[in-house]
């Protein structure tokens, strides 16, 4: 009894510091332990901004707000969701890389969970020792291929953690019912492996059967401990992405942000240019740059949204056409990966990017290469060229990784560009007009699914939720907003568009039959009831 009060302030989850009533700081024996005025919420808020603010740098700003996470959890979804455009860069990308880098360097209090393979025969011991009991959502990495970075072991335990934060902040998934895990499997950073302040196991990869093992000991165990989660597959290189998410999706509920989640926020993205533009689905070309996990992922997701609309899958395949490193995807060649084959085409080879626009002639190009600058200005004015309104996603993130920036997609085409980038930038104005570029953020799509299944306890997740978050996405976006250049709904307004898109991908999953729980009569009541709020009890 004597410590209650102390201990009730280092639980974050139940933390309000300041806000603490003098009816509850006499019940907790809280007196004496916190200054003697009572402050609001709202005060409390005000002071975390002004300490934000002044940090110069925003890897001090992701430090200092992770430390209000481990303090008042509450506080902290308060002043992310206060204001989502200035909060999630910082949380989340582009910031998380710098984190990620620096992870063992700026390391306070781990978080999540950290699994190594060396411990392949007790996981489920190891679950247990996690302090909720029913987990819903886990965000899971190997740490092999962090954004753009690469391989940074168990360091890319940012990810899973910052991933969680927008799962609360932009969807109102409940934060107790999530957990972040990071799968040590060794890494081949030369520089971790040498690094004194790597916490992970100084070890080259697993790889092979071993790896695989280890994948399915895990997967078997975090259902037997938590049998309704959902496996959010996060950062993994491409081939383990696509091999994992093919081998489990029909046996547990799971899916890879980074095939899905991007697929259906491109997809949603695309949806919107046809708009924009005034020329079908159908009747456009899609070019990309990159044939990994989430280019497949692209365009397998918007081959079924043109067979959901009436095409055939011959067809609709043939929309889209991959580029890799060794050129143009094509059926001639030897080396090609068994996921890429369903994308490969009849045609010549050709081993240059702009060789391969002048034979295709794309209405658009989308960039999932990690190659700054790939998308330079002879491509750009290629394109440009071709269409009267061009379609180019430079997808690459962090933000040093982009294919192009705003500035130069908007002046190298002479603003005819539609546009989307999977790292945020600022307005750019050209010849008197000022255009506000779209961000084609995964966060408008992956916390909104989370919310659904979340709420309906889905058995299994379906391509077809991830096709119904686009059409549910697209649609949220406003005749002002395509006069701004906008092809989503902006950032500020992420909870009302999560909320939505939740809505929609949860009647889909009762419709189709997945759902855990019983039809409600009132979807939107349904959702909303489930979602949490940055309120104090």
């Amino acid at each position: 009894m004597k410590e209650l009060g102390y201990e009730l302030l280092h639980d974050p989850r139940r933390n309000k510091g300041t806000a603490f009533t003098e009816d509850e700081r006499a019940r907790y024996r809280l007196h004496g332990l916190l200054p003697g005025e009572v402050e609001s919420m709202e005060t409390q808020l005000l002071r975390v901004k002004e300490q934000v603010d002044h940090f110069a740098y925003p890897i001090n700003k992701y430090v200092y707000l992770l430390q209000l996470l481990d303090n008042n959890e509450t506080l902290f979804y308060r002043t992310i969701m206060s204001d989502p455009v200035k909060y999630m860069p910082l949380v989340y990308t582009p910031t998380v890389g710098d984190a990620c880098m620096q992870f063992g360097h700026i390391l306070r209090r781990p978080r999540g969970m950290y699994i190594s393979y060396k411990d392949k025969d007790r996981i489920k011991e190891i679950l247990w020792n996690w302090p909720e009991e029913d987990v819903r959502v886990a965000v899971v990495t190997d740490g092999e291929r962090i954004l753009g970075l690469g391989d940074l072991g168990i360091s890319g335990m940012g990810i899973p953690i910052g991933k969680l934060c927008l799962y609360t902040a932009c969807a109102g998934v409940p934060p107790e019912y999530t957990i972040p895990i990071t799968l040590d499997v060794g890494t081949n950073n030369k520089n971790l492996l040498s690094d004194p302040l790597y916490s992970g196991i100084k070890e080259p990869r697993i790889k092979g059967k071993e790896y695989d093992d280890f994948i399915e000991a895990f997967v078997n165990a975090i259902n037997e401990v938590h049998p309704k989660v959902c496996i959010q597959w996060e950062d993994f290189a491409g081939p383990n992405a696509i091999r994992i998410l093919e081998k489990y999706r029909e046996r547990v509920c799971t899916f890879n942000d980074d095939i899905q989640g991007t697929a259906s926020v491109i997809a949603g993205g695309l949806l919107t240019a046809c708009r924009f533009s005034g020329v079908p689905l159908k009747e456009h070309k899609f070019l990309f740059l990159g044939a990994g996990a989430a280019a497949v992922g692209i365009a397998d997701l918007i081959a079924k949204v043109m067979m959901k609309e009436g095409e055939s899958k011959e067809k609709a395949y043939s929309h889209c056409w991959l580029f890799d490193r060794k050129g143009l995807v094509v059926r001639s060649r030897t080396d090609l990966a068994e996921y890429k084959i369903p994308f490969a085409r009849d045609n010549e080879q050709v081993g240059s990017f702009i060789e391969a626009i002048n034979l295709i002639k794309p209405t658009s190009i989308i960039g999932v290469s990690t190659i700054r600058g790939a998308f330079n200005k002879e491509v750009i004015e290629l394109v440009s060229s071709l269409n009267e309104r061009p379609i180019i996603f430079p997808c690459s993130n962090p933000t040093s990784h982009s294919e192009c920036t705003a500035d130069e997609a908007i002046k190298w085409s002479k603003g005819k560009v539609i546009f989307a980038s999977g790292s945020p930038f600022d307005p750019v104005v050209y010849q008197g007009k000022t255009y506000y570029p779209s961000q084609g953020n995964n966060v408008y799509i992956f916390p909104a699914v989370a919310l659904a299944i979340f709420a309906t306890e889905a058995r299994r997740v379906t391509d077809g939720m991830f096709i119904e978050a686009s059409y549910a996405l697209a649609e949220q976006t406003t005749a002002e907003d395509l006069e701004k250049g906008l092809i989503f709904q902006p950032m500020s307004n992420i909870l009302q568009v999560a909320t939505k898109i939740a809505i929609k991908v949860a009647d889909y999953v009762f419709e189709n039959d997945l759902a855990g729980v019983p039809r409600p009569d009132n979807m939107e009541a349904f959702i909303k009831c489930r979602m949490y709020k940055p309120e104090y009890n």
